[in-house]
């Protein structure tokens, strides 16, 4: 889920480990109990400041004392017979890859990077009330390049239309830049429910990938 509560514990998001605990990539729940449910991974549960690791088997067992002793700090996934607890992270077993450097020039990581703010107004919008716009517009030479593209609402981008900001005499309320670590990891980061992940996101390096 973009910014918003999760409907149920299957909606929430995973941060997956790989077999060193250096982040690679966000998940969601289902995928994360796939994996733990065939041992290609493992849960890495905070508990009073320290990390402790479970099997699927004995993360269910221990899913029980804390559906009974602390439901309102999980969400959750129910079966036939029981609750489970939607981890926050889970460490694979068998994959020893780093993560990658480069974070993906998408929609997705603009509306991410920008905060889902116009960046003429600056004002924050629902993602399906913005667009894109080619600051140095691409009829004059402008590329499609994180330097070169902006959020923008519909009132601000009819106003500048094929022209640049000065010429539209408008301004950006920030350079757009290419960013060095994937945004999306910061909106999760917002979160108090994604709190755990941060010990691990804190390197320069990580690019966290989303699937």
């Amino acid at each position: 889920m973009f910014g918003g509560e999760p409907k149920s514990g299957l909606d929430c998001n995973v941060l997956v480990l790989n077999k060193h605990y250096m982040a690679i990539r966000i998940v969601g729940a289902k995928r994360a109990f796939s994996l733990l449910f065939r041992d290609l991974a493992e849960v890495v549960s905070l508990e009073k400041g320290t990390y402790s690791n479970y099997d699927f088997e004995s993360w269910c067992e221990v899913s029980q004392l804390r559906r009974e002793f602390e439901p309102a700090g999980h969400d959750w996934v129910s079966t036939v017979n029981f609750y489970v607890a939607v981890p926050r992270i889970i460490r694979l077993l068998f994959y020893d890859r780093l993560p990658r450097n480069e974070v993906k020039f998408n929609r997705r990581n603009i509306f991410a990077r920008d905060k889902n703010k116009c960046q003429y107004c600056g004002k924050r919008f629902p993602t399906s009330e913005l667009s894109l716009d080619h600051v140095i517009p691409r009829s004059v030479g402008g590329t499609a390049v994180w330097e070169n593209i902006v959020c923008a609402c519909a009132g601000c981008n009819v106003k500048k239309g094929g022209r640049t900001p000065k010429q539209a005499r408008m301004t950006l309320i920030q350079k757009p830049l290419r960013p060095r670590h994937n945004p999306l990891v910061h909106v999760h980061l917002g979160h108090k429910r994604y709190s755990s992940w941060k010990q691990f996101l804190d390197h320069a390096y990580w690019s966290v990938e989303l699937k």
